[in-house]
């Protein structure tokens, strides 16, 4: 009796083996097999075929031959999978077209590509591609952005530098769509992008989201000591070095917008604790409220109220767009007594 129980057990947990990974063999092989979509489905189905195969014939005694093969099979199917390697060479949306560059002179530095597009819809823009340079000891605050579209718990994560002379310049880790090729998060588990680094303009990169794209954008001010945020700052150039280097893969859980921020942060705060919300990208404003890296003197309702920067957005969409950064900015905790206190 207690035979046949283990028996069966052992059977389910290998039926559930071979179909969770039959399962995800049929999104690599929708995603990353070569050719028109008529023939990913074949392959997909001929693949969900040889899965049911090996459960039936596990379930009938047959299980050693039939896990075998599959076993063999899935291995292959390994092998692969390890040869789709992330590109610097594709054709590329325009707004991922060009990758950041820097030069760094003592505390200034040059950046090239910094992305300045004028939007009027998500398909109509006048392209801009500047040349901006940026004193470091000028440097005054950060601040960062979450840009909702999905539910509270689905959030970009955007991270603005602010300096002295009024100018903010924003980082964002973005997919690196192809021509014609929009988000899938289910896609960016099975390497469909790689990852790209912006810098931008505000005018371009916050107002896309809040003006023409829909989005809903919070903006909260960090708490970081000016050294600190100057080592920030030089972790995302050294970041945008590495891609240029060696492009890497996007993925929706590993390696988004969040969990590179966060990697980043841990370079300059050593200890700082990971946390699920790093992975629920749109709670990460309650986790750095957690850890003291916001505006002091606020409660977290407080800051998520008065950091609801759309409407702002929407109102300064006439005024000048050196403007906008500080329309926007309009009563957000924490940026008088940041704007020169921060040592």
């Amino acid at each position: 009796m207690i035979r046949t129980l283990l028996r069966h057990v052992g059977r389910i947990l290998l039926s559930l083996i071979v179909l969770s990974t039959c399962l995800w063999a049929c999104l690599a092989l929708w995603y990353q097999f070569p050719g028109p979509a008529a023939v990913k489905i074949g392959a997909g189905v001929l693949w969900a075929a040889f899965g049911i195969a090996t459960i039936a014939l596990t379930w009938r005694r047959q299980a050693a031959r039939a896990l075998l093969s599959y076993a063999t099979g899935f291995a292959l199917l390994l092998v692969w999978w390890s040869t789709i390697l992330p590109s610097q060479n594709r054709v590329w949306a325009d707004d991922v077209s060009r990758q950041l560059r820097s030069h760094i002179d003592g505390s200034v530095v040059t950046l090239d590509n910094v992305r300045n597009f004028d939007w009027r819809s998500d398909t109509d823009y006048t392209q801009r591609w500047e040349t901006r340079e940026y004193d470091l000891d000028r440097l005054r605050t950060v601040d960062v952005s979450l840009s909702y579209w999905s539910g509270p718990a689905i959030a970009h994560t955007l991270v603005s530098f602010g300096f002295d002379d009024g100018r903010f310049l924003t980082f964002s880790i973005e997919i690196r769509k192809e021509r014609g090729e929009a988000f899938s998060s289910i896609g960016g588990f099975f390497r469909q992008f790689e990852n790209s680094l912006i810098a931008a303009d505000e005018h371009d990169i916050l107002r896309v989201r809040t003006n023409v794209r829909g989005e809903d954008v919070y903006m909260y001010r960090v708490s970081l000591p000016r050294a600190e945020m100057r080592s920030l700052f030089l972790a995302y150039l050294g970041e945008s070095a590495a891609l240029a280097r060696e492009p890497s893969f996007y993925n929706t859980l590993t390696a988004n917008c969040t969990t590179i921020v966060y990697a980043l942060a841990r370079r300059i705060v050593p200890g700082l604790p990971m946390d699920w919300r790093l992975l629920a990208s749109g709670y990460l404003p309650d986790y750095l409220f957690d850890v003291g890296g916001l505006a002091p003197g606020y409660s977290m309702e407080a800051l998520r109220a008065a950091g609801r920067i759309t409407d702002r957005a929407l109102a300064a969409d006439k005024t000048p767009a050196a403007n906008f950064s500080q329309a926007i900015r309009q009563g957000l905790p924490g940026t008088t007594a940041n704007a020169g206190a921060a040592q």
